[in-house]
């Protein structure tokens, strides 16, 4: 099997792995509030067992991503992290107390830690004009998960029978019925999945590599950037310093030890465009938790919704996203990532704003809140694509490639600490939207300021452009 096969089998199943994360939150995020009720939890437990899968995988994503720069494989970290997720899903099956169902969702959530060794592969796996594409594809792919979950609901909520000593209803079959899929999945990673290795990307990326590293030789002597060069590096160091010289072999020996990744890592996350992004990251997931969150209460309350009603929405809403993501990977195309991110920074102000003005105190009759309502989910849903992608594709861009899984394990991090406030600031306000929406708002703004300072600074690094301008000079 030539080595493209093997590339587009890889992603493929990468693209499985991120729908499957879909169809979990798309197939229990609807029955997790009855659940809960049912096994007598107290309101709070909303936010922590939504918050629970978060923690996990905040603490196990920058140890994967670790692993992933140190071994320059993934695919011993997916087969170990779906066992996790095989395991956390059993036991949401079981549900015998409200504690093991939240244990549940921290097992789970460990698994899902392997997403930042995935997203340093893929960057190490990419060219930079192709990774905003490839990284919306695969972000639709979760989308998409979410789009078909609620279609298994329909299906999942007929549940009624015993399986042994457990009880299989539509509460706990979402645990049974993930634990086969994540089951079914290592099979499909054994099969399918391959390390391939970044040094034999393209037939075009090869001679780039070398002229990458004969510019890395000769730029301190032309003085075109006081930083050192290999920090920027966007494309595979290690093939570079394969192919350098003897007289050069003791300066990337040094830089590829462990002392030279730490300070790298820790120099790079200060840097104003990458605090910037990482701030971006934090707030957008932040936002979003809190609103679906909230939007389960909300719909029981206004408008009767029961599981079904919610999973017919989330369809719908997944939906969109899609839409929304494979518009942003023809976008990318044609415009630069850091306006993108504008856009979509400022479509979320205004769906903000909205659900402000009209869903604080919903009056005006059961059709017109029912519009207010689909309008603010709408304007928000609208804009997560721009973000999301965006943010994702510049971080790949603006920190060293040789610490991208250990840097992705971080920006994820952050993303879970997002999503783990998120919901515990929702679930105590859902009887006070002002000040929930308020501070979401507030957040949006000082992102917004934020990325217009710092505007200039959300692009590629310079390395990357002198490499092509010395190409075409000759």
């Amino acid at each position: 099997m030539d080595y493209h096969k093997k590339r587009n089998l890889t992603f493929i199943t990468i693209g499985l792995i991120f729908m499957l994360n879909g169809i979990e939150y798309a197939v229990i995020l609807p029955t997790i509030w009855r659940y809960l009720q049912i096994l007598e939890a107290p309101p709070y437990f909303l936010g922590l067992g939504l918050s629970a899968f978060s923690l996990s995988g905040l603490l196990s994503g920058p140890l994967f991503g670790l692993w992933s720069d140190r071994s320059k494989t993934t695919k011993t970290i997916i087969l170990l992290s779906n066992l996790f997720e095989i395991a956390g899903n059993f036991m949401y099956f079981m549900g015998y107390s409200k504690w093991l169902l939240l244990c549940s969702r921290l097992v789970a959530g460990i698994g899902a830690g392997a997403g930042s060794a995935i997203f340093g592969f893929l960057t190490r796996c990419t060219r930079p004009d192709e990774r905003a594409g490839i990284f919306a594809a695969i972000m639709a792919c979760r989308q998409a998960g979410l789009l078909v979950g609620p279609a298994f609901n329909l299906f999942l909520r007929l549940c009624d029978f015993k399986l042994g000593p457990f009880v299989v209803n539509k509460y706990t079959s979402p645990g049974i019925f993930m634990c086969l899929l994540w089951a079914l999945l290592q099979f499909v990673v054994l099969a399918i999945y391959w390390d391939v290795q970044p040094n034999t990307l393209t037939e075009e990326g090869a001679p780039m590599v070398e002229l990458k590293q004969e510019e890395e030789e000769e730029a301190p002597l032309m003085g075109l950037d006081d930083e050192p060069v290999h920090n920027y590096s966007t494309l595979n160091s290690d093939h570079a310093e394969n192919s350098a010289s003897s007289e050069m072999q003791p300066f990337y020996g040094a830089s590829s030890s462990n002392l030279f990744q730490k300070f790298s890592a820790s120099s790079e996350f200060l840097k104003e465009e990458v605090v910037v992004l990482l701030t971006a990251q934090f707030i957008t997931l932040f936002n979003q938790t809190a609103l679906e969150t909230m939007v389960t209460p909300l719909t029981q309350r206004y408008f009767s919704f029961g599981e079904l009603g919610n999973s017919l929405m989330y369809s719908l809403c997944g939906v969109e996203v899609i839409l929304g993501f494979f518009f942003v990977r023809w976008l990318s195309r044609k415009v630069a990532d850091r306006a993108v991110l504008a856009v979509g920074l400022v479509i979320c102000c205004a769906a903000c704003i909205w659900c402000i003005i009209f869903l604080g105190n919903l009056r005006g009759g059961y059709g017109w809140e029912l519009s207010a309502f689909i309008i603010g989910v709408f304007l928000q849903l609208l804009g997560l694509p721009f973000v999301a992608v965006s943010q994702v594709s510049l971080f790949s861009k603006v920190t060293s490639e040789k610490t991208q899984g250990f840097s992705q394990g971080v920006r994820r991090s952050v993303g879970g600490l997002a999503t783990i406030l998120g919901p515990l600031w929702a679930g105590g306000l859902t009887d006070n939207l002002y000040i929930m929406l308020g501070m979401m708002l507030a957040l949006l703004t000082m992102i917004s300021v934020m990325t217009g300072l710092s505007y200039g600074r959300l692009t590629e690094p310079r390395v990357v452009q002198c490499a092509q301008s010395f190409d075409s000079g000759g």
